[in-house]
């Protein structure tokens, strides 16, 4: 190998970060497609009522996530070979990629975090507008009251929640003891569903900001490491 001394030890410090950005990309991979395939995320966005969908917006993320994990698998073994093979024009080209997907990644986070919310308040939206009609059909057109309470019903079995409150909570609770209505989950909780859903949403939403914290720190030592790699093996009197 061409380079020697200190350059040496930086080249085997940007082979073993790429490596972990590699690894990183792969549970970022993972980690994407749980959440795209999760039971109870899956069970709620699928959901289809009077022609409206459930929002995707958290499927959007999710798939941008995909995306982004499979590239950070590429970009680690581009960096893995240039290191290794002590390549000008790959690890060039590696840092430039670095650069690119930092940059994306600033970008989605300052965009995640002015948009943290938006998730659960449209699932929250969507679920008010499925209760409200359900409530209401249900004196005046029991068809579409049925097809109200059948998504209602994924909603507060998959959450073990009813209602949008307390007060909807109970009035739903004594609907269905009555025969009127059968929403309530059987476990007879009276949680409501409104902090169910921001639980649920908000908890996926943070765990995708760690995971991207912690690549965005990698992501910096790599380009360092590539950067003062790079020149090493420009000054090297062997090379």
């Amino acid at each position: 190998m061409v380079v020697e001394g200190c350059t040496k030890c930086i080249k085997y410090m940007l082979f073993f970060f790429n490596f972990i950005f590699w690894l990183a990309g792969g549970v970022i991979l993972g980690v994407a497609l749980w959440l795209r395939h999760d039971p109870k995320t899956s069970s709620l966005l699928e959901l289809e009522f009077d022609g409206a969908h459930a929002p995707s917006t958290f499927y959007i993320s999710v798939h941008i996530l995909i995306a982004v994990g499979a590239v950070m698998m590429v970009v680690g073994f581009l960096g893995c070979y240039g290191a290794i093979q002590e390549s000008q024009c790959l690890l060039g080209t590696f840092f430039a990629c670095l650069v690119i997907l930092f940059a994306c990644e600033v970008a989605a986070g300052i965009w995640g975090f002015m948009h943290k919310d938006t998730v659960s308040k449209e699932m929250i939206n969507f679920y008010d507008s499925v209760y409200d009609k359900a409530m209401t059909d249900t004196i005046v057109d029991k068809d579409k009251a049925n097809a109200a309470a059948a998504v209602l019903k994924v909603f507060h079995e998959t959450l073990n929640c009813c209602g949008k409150g307390q007060a909807s909570t109970f009035l739903t609770q004594l609907a269905d003891k009555f025969g009127v209505t059968d929403l309530c989950p059987s476990s007879g909780t009276t949680t409501s569903c409104h902090s169910r859903i921001q639980v649920l949403f908000s908890d996926k939403i943070y765990l995708i900001g760690i995971a991207a914290l912690v690549v965005a720190v990698i992501m910096i030592f790599e380009m360092i490491f590539s950067m003062v790699l790079c020149c090493g093996i420009r000054n090297s009197p062997v090379y």
